[in-house]
């Protein structure tokens, strides 16, 4: 496969925090991107965006419009901050509430698929009734999803709870929805000790994307470092990864999510881990 035919994109906590999309747009594209997601995180000016009103919708469209680059997916992590399994029943409703939304601004956006985030509970301790109201809450979701033709799609993560793409598969058949897939992180599903390989062969079918990072392993002694670690400083085998995606096909974009936003120099930062990571899929094979 040519480098051409990958679809290669950066996250927008990336790219420099005071820049409009217009400039966003621009950057990503200069640094040699096809696309960069959009991200719904639980601080306060980010779940503002749910709220955009229509002629905000409309700005960003034409911000889209006027650019070669897309923005396909929306990383939704406010669940952090309103988990659908939250013991608290104000914090469920609002979670939902918050869930609806997101799926609206994707339909108007042009957003294909939303990367949710897998915690039950994040602040609070999980248990059976946090896995329970998880689960309801993400049928309700998927009803509302596939009504407007939005992918909902599962990241690994950080916490047990969504670990692995086993623990999808086995949640996915609780659900049994052509509306919910998997978006795996590479540094989460490596950090936990997964068998790589093994796991994205078992997902293959549900994969709809797939986050690129570097992460620390968990160990007995160690919980791990999730984020915030350079590519090649972590436990993730990046050519082995690219040879197993190699080795099944899959042609379906690559996201490599990075938290420069207000670094320094976030651009040379960008090149550099493009360039790094180019080089590891030519040694995987994955493109020429």
């Amino acid at each position: 496969m040519k480098l051409s035919d990958i679809k290669l994109g950066i996250y927008e906590k990336a790219l420099p925090a005071d820049l409009n999309w217009t400039q966003k747009l621009m950057t990503a594209e200069n640094l040699g991107f096809n696309f960069v997601e959009i991200s719904v995180d639980e601080s306060d000016s980010r779940l503002a965006r749910l709220n955009w009103t229509p002629e905000k919708r409309r700005e960003f469209q034409i911000n889209i419009a006027n650019s070669p680059l897309t923005v396909p997916s929306m990383c939704f992590s406010g669940h952090r901050r309103f988990p659908l399994g939250s013991h608290d029943p104000e914090k469920r409703k609002i979670s939902r509430d918050l869930m609806k939304k997101a799926i609206f601004l994707a339909t108007d956006l042009g957003i294909r698929t939303i990367q949710l985030a897998g915690y039950d509970v994040y602040y609070e301790k999980g248990d059976q009734d946090t896995q329970h109201w998880f689960i309801e809450g993400i049928m309700e979701s998927l009803e509302l999803a596939a009504r407007e033709n939005v992918m909902l799609s599962m990241e690994i993560m950080d916490t047990l709870f969504m670990s692995s793409i086993v623990r999808f598969l086995n949640l996915r058949k609780k659900l049994n929805s052509p509306w919910f897939t998997v978006y795996p992180d590479i540094g989460n599903l490596s950090a936990w000790g997964n068998d790589v390989d093994q796991e994205l062969s078992l997902g293959i079918e549900y994969i709809t994307a797939i986050h690129l990072k570097d992460t620390l392993a968990v160990t007995p002694d160690f919980p791990g470092q999730f984020r915030d670690i350079s590519f090649g400083e972590g436990c993730v085998d990046f050519i082995s990864v690219f040879e197993t995606l190699n080795k099944l096909k899959f042609r379906g974009p690559l996201l490599m999510e990075m938290w420069t936003e207000k670094s320094s120099n976030p651009i040379k930062i960008i090149n550099d881990a493009r360039l790094w990571m180019i080089d590891k899929m030519r040694k995987g094979e994955f493109c020429d």
